[in-house]
């Protein structure tokens, strides 16, 4: 542990002036708009999630895929997958729904299971509903590393 005696003055200083009350209520935060830092910004409503069955294209390489109908009130826990009532590759066939990846019936040493690996048991891990959400609070500069290379190609 440090000795106070060896922390700059200026940092205390600076420290000490960041928690007081008054600079509190002054400061804003970027991120949340109209809200100092000691409030609560008012919450955003909730969206409904898109239930229309279009895939979307995926933004980068092993993005997993967005889920393109609504999920409320699937259970998805120890004892049932709901998830697996369409997406099971014995039952996709039947259901016309996308079969889950066969990475899903590895296990981590990349061996084949006979049913769904336990660490990839729970979907909603990796997947989410589609949502036409408020815009992003910051501008998104990401680039797709095929617009990337067209770019470079270009030159």
């Amino acid at each position: 542990m440090k000795c106070l005696a060896t922390i700059p003055k200026g940092f205390v200083f600076l420290s000490l002036l960041l928690l007081t009350p008054a600079f509190a209520q002054q400061a804003h935060d970027p991120l949340r708009p109209g809200a100092g830092f000691a409030e609560d910004p008012k919450t955003a409503p909730l969206v409904n999630a898109e239930n229309d069955d279009k895939k979307r294209v995926r933004s980068y390489a092993m993005q997993p895929p967005t889920i393109p109908h609504k999920t409320d009130n699937y259970q998805l826990d120890r004892f049932a997958n709901r998830c697996m009532m369409c997406h099971a590759r014995t039952r996709a066939p039947e259901t016309q729904a996308t079969p889950i990846s066969i990475t899903h019936y590895m296990d981590r040493d990349g061996n084949f299971l006979a049913d769904v690996s336990p660490r990839r048991y729970f979907c909603d891990q990796c997947h989410v509903v589609q949502m036409e959400g408020q815009p992003p609070p910051v501008r998104s500069t990401f680039r797709d590393v095929d617009e990337i290379i067209r770019g470079k190609a270009r030159k």
